[in-house]
């Protein structure tokens, strides 16, 4: 076949490129790493780059060679790896920790079963004055051995026993209506005798009522201010005296101070017009812990005087007599005392009394037996003994026997279950 001049040497020129160029190429395969260092070319990645060129980026894929398996070996490792090194893929059973063991199972002895025991014991603690009858001083260095306490006529063990003379917190709730000019006068007569020996640590709140509740004054330790809202009365507005709203609502305030309060009340203890009835403000006074009352009556010299001429009062001395025994009442179920003045030489004679009986008391506490929370109403009786168990007498340094009050509060209402 005879070809054109031209065809020819367009032929030989392919015959030559080929010849020239397949030795390069297989010369690049089979060389050494010295061979390769020595011919200028450096690898990356499994690539070629020649002097002067840029190294290719190092997040660019590898070239993947046409014969390679796409599949991923059973040992692990990406598919198409071109690397020397494969890492076995993890099982993901195998990455989490083994969990721990399970407790030992602790067995009961024989016929003990699983049980839960709760236990909420109460403790009752009552504070008890000790004084003597003529003098009404403080009975000092009684021990914990002289002292019986029965509730519901059943014998307590004491857990606790101390002395405690600390400040008071009290408020004084005085009777201020037009009734008659010498109860008012009684009244203001009596509340300086409290203000005159209060101590400087001591909280007091001053409160008149007639017809309603009016406070002058928030607790305060500054005596000024207890002066103060004293002077500071000038005309009655109602000739009402709702003594039993009055003492209803002081005892709800007071229910919400913590600790002992005491409540002075200075009035005739006549109720007119009160919307609280003596059975509700009874149960008040039971419900209401950690209050003592002390009552001062009013206008005692009046009702005598008038008894005896046959005036005024004479047609109304039942009610005050009535009053008098609700007092008495009041303040003997707090473990209080009530006072019947009927000279104005009394008042600093009476207040001494208290702030006696106030300031210095025993404090014994008691777990009760009845442990039952019902909200019953229990019954605290306190009695003194001597070493033997009998009575406690007193003796003066003549051998004389003295006689004495103890005072405490007569009960307290149980813990409610609900509550």
């Amino acid at each position: 076949m005879l070809l054109h001049p031209f065809a020819r040497h367009l032929l030989a020129a392919s015959l030559a490129t080929a010849l020239v160029s397949t030795p390069t190429a297989v010369l690049a395969q089979s060389s050494s790493p010295d061979q390769q260092q020595t011919s200028g070319t450096q690898q990356h990645n499994g690539q070629y780059q020649m002097p002067g060129e840029p190294p290719p980026a190092q997040n660019q894929a590898p070239t993947q060679a046409p014969n390679q398996d796409q599949s991923a070996p059973e040992a692990g490792g990406p598919g198409g790896d071109s690397g020397v090194i494969a890492l076995p893929k993890k099982n993901p059973a195998e990455s989490a920790p083994p969990p721990p063991p399970p407790p030992p199972v602790v067995k009961n002895p024989k016929g003990l079963e699983n049980f839960s025991l709760r236990v909420n014991v109460p403790v009752v603690t009552v504070d008890i004055g000790v004084l003597l009858q003529k003098t009404h001083e403080f009975v000092p260095n009684l021990k914990e051995e002289n002292f019986r306490i029965f509730e519901d006529g059943k014998p307590q063990e004491i857990v606790s026993f101390g002395r405690i003379q600390a400040p008071i917190t009290a408020v004084l709730l005085c009777e201020f209506a037009a009734n008659n000019y010498w109860f008012i006068y009684d009244m203001r007569n009596a509340a300086y005798s409290f203000a005159q020996q209060l101590h400087p640590d001591d909280y007091v709140a001053v409160a008149t009522f007639d017809m309603h509740t009016h406070i002058l004054t928030d607790f305060t330790q500054d005596k000024r201010l207890v002066y103060e809202s004293l002077n500071s009365l000038q005309i009655p507005g109602f000739n009402e005296t709702n003594t039993f709203d009055a003492f209803y609502e002081t005892l709800d305030r007071l229910s919400r101070v913590d600790g002992r309060k005491y409540v002075i009340f200075i009035g005739s203890g006549i109720d007119t017009f009160s919307k609280i009835n003596l059975d509700k403000i009874m149960q008040k006074i039971k419900s209401t812990p950690n209050v003592t009352i002390y009552a001062v009556s009013t206008g005692q010299t009046a009702r005598l005087t008038g008894n005896a001429r046959g005036g005024m009062f004479g047609a109304h001395e039942i009610d005050y007599l009535q009053a008098d025994n609700e007092l008495r009442t009041f303040a003997g179920m707090t473990g209080g005392k009530a006072y019947f003045p009927r000279f104005e030489g009394e008042m600093p004679e009476i207040f001494r009394d208290i702030n006696s009986a106030i300031r210095n008391q025993y404090a014994v506490s008691y777990r009760p037996t009845n442990a039952k929370e019902d909200g019953t109403y229990r019954k605290i009786r306190v009695e003194l003994v001597n070493n033997e168990g009998k009575p406690l007498q007193m003796q003066d340094e003549k051998h004389h026997n003295l006689k004495y009050d103890v005072i405490a509060r007569d009960g307290y209402k149980a813990r409610q279950e609900v509550e």
